[in-house]
């Protein structure tokens, strides 16, 4: 006989996910926080490496992330003032994630579009 599932066994399993989500949910974040991984530091090296970022939304996002303690925000006492941006420890914990959504996206796009050829065609 298969097991029932009830309503505390789900909400018991939804609850972390949708915290999950609620930290990295839209657009921008992963974005921001891979080109982060990737290296870049300052303001406008992580919005030239995503393309479609506006500034206004970068600065929303980067305040919702170091709120969430997945980025750390340095200033730098410098004329003029330099302000750099750094992936916490915390936001390191995240990679295993981002390498899994990666490949699974990677692995859709062939469902999808089946052939390396057709996939290239719809990048």
């Amino acid at each position: 006989m298969e097991k029932q599932h009830n309503h505390k066994d789900c909400m018991h399993a939804l609850k972390p996910v949708r915290d999950t989500l609620d930290v990295i949910n839209g657009k921008w974040k992963l974005q921001i926080i891979i080109s982060l991984d990737a290296g870049n530091r300052r303001f406008t090296e992580i919005e030239r490496s995503i393309p479609k970022l506006t500034s206004k939304v970068l600065a929303k996002e980067l305040k919702e992330l170091e709120q969430n303690g997945l980025v750390e925000r340095l200033v730098k006492d410098t004329y003029p003032v330099s302000i750099e941006y750094f992936p916490t420890a915390h936001t390191k914990t995240l990679r295993p994630v981002v390498e899994s959504l990666k490949d699974w996206g990677e692995n859709h796009r062939k469902h999808i579009f089946g052939s390396p050829a057709e996939v290239e065609k719809n990048d």
